[in-house]
């Protein structure tokens, strides 16, 4: 029953550690009970099978964790209209696994090294798993530890140096170090060591803060320019309405609502992920010859020196079936068809300018490790209510210019903004600030859209870009680069944003060196696992030679 309630114990502290209603600061603790609990098990405890009792233990716990934080994914859809709890079940119980997986992996290891390794072994693998799970076709880093601080900018100004993944060691040594300095009272029962070690743990918590605190305080980079920016926000039911509604009703009311707001001289527009054409997609062969994309073209006529940039639904036709990209399929013409969620820039008498998104939303966008599951599954993806389909994406990222003025934007599609390391190469492309488009209408009135908008934050303090976030229903946003919601839109308005955008140049340390502290933690990772290998090697031989 005690280590239940451990376990009980942690699982809340994570789900009320996160944002955006909860409080960070009972993350320094969350993974203690678990700490303590494994401990107990491996030591004291008369278990028959103690691997097993950890592990499920712990499942228990990530599995509230899972759900309660990410819950609302059960607002997504199936065809009929009906709440898909695929969408649900899938992340949760599989995320849940992983993270226990990695925590049976640190007592394994603890149980064969003993607890002073098996806290450097669980840092390591913890770090490196965060690492793998922002990279791998099942990516979902949504529980990244660094993340639960992304509602309080003040204090994490830092991750201009280390990231969201410097937020998640912090996080990490601060659990250990509080693990390690109960195991020390629980052994001795001295004062002093216990009051040097809180000592020390205050330090670990405060001291980033004060450096967080000064870097707000003194914030004085100067921004190369400056532009208007106007965020539209259809409020487009994306089960419904925008695939039974035209495609040129569709464009009309956006353009309709651009034009109601333009009040004053506009750089940017910016209108929300796959906001054009509505049902369909546009064949890029044929761009300059879309009648949608030709009266975008036509509204800017009217407004001399403004550029429009959207999120649209994309394709590219192939006439055979030679060097096709491994997501292109094959159409009922025998045509092959490879689909995109992209990213435009329009402007008069010049070619239009696409990006495609990157980080796909894994079983909605990107069939995972296709070649291996489509023999098994077929066409059985997960469906939150997008494509079925795999998407084509980009390898690099890019930078759309603006003839009229200094404007580099970094076209940023909906799911992107989660991924620290990923968005820098934005910056390095040249973008001197960031256009986030996205719909986040999937969910419904839930925490996932007001988290993907926090998460967004963090990207504005790592590399001190300015963000316009134009949201199909909302929360559509500006980010200043304190990460600080200067002004925002209401959830389900229809209606758009005007900001005055400031234009940065140069590049953070974290811009430069991305997730340095991960890469360091996996090679730690690689080292103890060869220091375990080679013990156990090096035993045999000795135990051999005896």
């Amino acid at each position: 029953m005690k280590h239940l309630l451990l376990t009980l114990i942690a699982a809340m502290l994570l789900s009320v550690s996160w944002p955006t209603y909860g409080v960070p600061f009972f993350i320094f603790i969350a993974l203690v009970p678990l700490l303590v609990m494994e401990h107990d098990i491996s030591k004291f405890s008369k278990y028959r099978r103690k691997s097993w009792v950890v592990f499920g233990l712990t499942y228990i716990c990530f599995v509230i964790w899972n759900v309660v934080t990410t819950g609302w994914l059960y607002g997504s859809k199936n065809p009929d209209g009906s709440h898909s709890m695929m969408a649900v079940l899938f992340p949760v119980l599989i995320n849940s696994l992983l993270y226990s997986l990695v925590f049976q992996c640190y007592h394994w290891y603890k149980n064969a090294q003993g607890t002073y390794w098996g806290l450097a072994f669980f840092v390591s693998i913890w770090m490196s798993f965060e690492k793998f799970h922002l990279n791998w076709e099942l990516t979902w880093p949504w529980l990244n530890l660094g993340n639960s601080f992304s509602e309080h900018p003040k204090l994490i100004q830092w991750y201009d140096t280390l990231g969201a993944t410097g937020g998640s060691f912090w996080i990490l040594i601060i659990n250990i170090f509080i693990f390690y300095t109960i195991r020390i009272w629980q052994a001795g029962r001295k004062r002093k060591s216990l009051i040097i070690n809180s000592s020390v743990i205050a330090l670990l918590i405060a001291v980033p803060m004060i450096i967080s605190i000064s870097k707000y305080n003194n914030f004085d980079e100067k921004p190369i320019g400056e532009v208007n920016v106007l965020m539209l926000q259809p409020e487009l039911d994306p089960y419904n309405e925008k695939y039974q509604k035209d495609s040129i009703t569709i464009q009309n009311e956006l353009l309709g609502l651009a034009e109601e707001h333009s009040t004053t001289k506009i750089d940017y527009y910016i209108a929300p992920e796959t906001a054009i054409p509505g049902r369909g997609s546009i064949s890029e062969t044929a761009f300059e010859k879309s009648q949608l994309l030709n009266t975008v073209k036509s509204f800017l006529t009217k407004h001399p020196k403004s550029v429009f940039a959207s999120g649209i639904s994309s394709h590219k036709y192939y006439l055979n079936s030679e060097n096709l990209p491994k997501e292109a399929y094959q159409t009922s013409s025998g045509a092959w068809v490879e689909s995109y969620n992209s990213a435009v820039q329009i402007i008069p008498n010049q070619k239009v300018e696409v990006y495609h998104k990157g980080k796909l939303v894994p079983g909605v966008e990107i069939f995972p490790y296709m070649s291996y599951l489509k023999p098994l599954l077929g066409d059985a993806m997960i469906n939150l209510g997008g494509t079925v389909a795999s998407l084509g994406i980009d390898k690099e990222r890019v930078a759309f210019s603006n003839p009229y003025n200094k404007g580099k934007m970094a076209p940023i599609i909906c799911y992107e903004s989660i991924y620290g390391e990923f968005v820098t190469d934005y910056v390095k492309k040249g973008a001197n600030f960031f256009a986030i488009m996205t719909n986040d209408s999937w969910w419904g009135v839930t925490e996932g859209h007001r988290q993907l908008l926090s998460y967004a934050r963090m990207r504005s303090i790592e590399t001190r870009r300015e963000i316009a976030r134009a949201a199909n229903s909302g929360i559509s946003a500006h980010i200043n680069a304190l990460g600080e919601i200067e002004e925002d839109t209401l959830y389900g308005d229809k209606t758009a944003l005007f900001a005055k955008i400031k234009l940065y140049e140069g590049e953070t340390f974290y811009t430069r060196t991305g997730d340095f502290i991960s890469r360091v933690c996996m090679f730690a990772f690689g080292f103890l696992l060869f220091y375990l290998i080679f013990n156990r090697i090096k035993t045999k031989m000795d135990s051999k030679k005896a």
